[in-house]
């Protein structure tokens, strides 16, 4: 094993903090900007994390990586009340990966030399990306550990997930991530509504107007190349009331299947059934950059065909216009 995991011309120091407090946007906020009076390098990570990117912080503070990261955490806590763990590291997967395994007000530290002893024993479900289908895949060979897949030679990992997934495990398994920390305002949101022509009590309309919204946000997510880690759902009565729900989702997506999906959920959970409804919304927050998260690896060649399709859906869409193509469902 290399004792260089994460090693590059300059060497990182990256903290995730994990706050221990259900936020509004405004507090959120005003932790951002608590941060960034530490290093100007703060990123959000909605909907109750950030990361930091310390290097340059050090030599103003005169303070080593560790003693920095407890100053970030003093401040949010005599400021604010908010209590915080963290992880520090060389890279954003081993900070927050860190962050993860340390109990409520902790910091767990893995030095740039230990990051490779450090991976070796965990459970290979602590890599991103890692769903329950690879985990069992790997489980039913005998996989459970970082260390065995760092182990295994590379064209046995292919065998058993395919190229694509095989190489992107093996490169978290070694703890590689290049990924910068890029300073960003909390994440805004993404609204599409619908107004019915009248009082709709049929539930099948209700799901082809909830189908629709989600569809919407979908594609407006790619077109801004963002990813959404959260849904609202609110429905509106005739008599004006209304109820919101709101779903975090699996993982962070622009995939319109899986939007649908969430909204869906959230639609049955509701039991409407003879409802009046008079109108639907449906909103996306928890916004990121779509490659500022790891897509869980599938085992299933259908998710790749349908993610082809869609992106093919998004191009036609952008020649001819927005009902070039559409769902089935939705066709008049």
């Amino acid at each position: 094993m290399s004792g260089t995991l994460g090693t590059s011309a300059r060497r990182r120091h990256i903290a995730h903090l994990h706050l221990h407090a259900a936020l509004t946007e405004a507090q959120y906020g005003d932790v951002i900007e608590l941060m960034s009076g530490i290093t100007p390098h703060v990123q959000a990570v909605p909907p109750d994390a950030v990361q930091l990117d310390l290097t340059s912080a050090l030599r103003y503070f005169g303070l080593s990586p560790y003693d920095v990261v407890q100053l970030a955490k003093m401040r949010l806590k005599a400021l604010y009340g908010i209590d915080s763990s963290a992880g520090l590291a060389g890279n954003r997967m081993l900070a927050a990966m860190a962050a993860d395994a340390s109990a409520p007000g902790d910091t767990t530290w893995v030095p740039l030399g230990q990051a490779a002893d450090w991976l070796y024993p965990r459970p290979v479900t602590a890599l991103p990306g890692v769903g329950r289908g690879t985990a069992e895949t790997l489980r039913r060979y005998g996989l459970h550990t970082i260390g065995q897949i760092v182990d295994l030679p590379a064209g046995t990992l292919q065998r058993l997930l395919g190229a694509g997934p095989a190489r992107l495990l093996a490169e978290r398994a070694h703890g590689h991530d290049p990924r910068p920390v890029t300073p960003s305002e909390p994440a805004a949101h993404l609204a599409a509504d619908l107004v019915l022509e009248r009082d709709c009590l049929d539930p099948a309309q209700h799901h082809r107007a909830v189908l629709e919204l989600a569809d919407q946000i979908g594609q407006r997510l790619r077109v801004e190349h963002l990813i959404a880690g959260r849904l609202t759902l609110t429905v509106r009565y005739a008599d004006r009331s209304s109820t919101t729900r709101t779903r975090t989702l699996p993982e962070p997506t622009d995939h319109s299947p899986a939007l649908a999906a969430s909204a869906l959920t959230l639609l049955n959970a509701l039991g409407l059934q003879r409802a009046r409804v008079r109108a639907f919304a449906v909103r996306a927050d928890a916004l990121l950059p779509e490659d500022d998260a790891y897509r869980q690896l599938s085992l299933d060649p259908g998710d790749d065909r349908a993610r082809a399709a869609e992106a093919a859906a998004d191009r036609a869409r952008r020649r001819f216009g927005l009902k070039a193509v559409r769902r089935a469902t939705l066709a008049d």
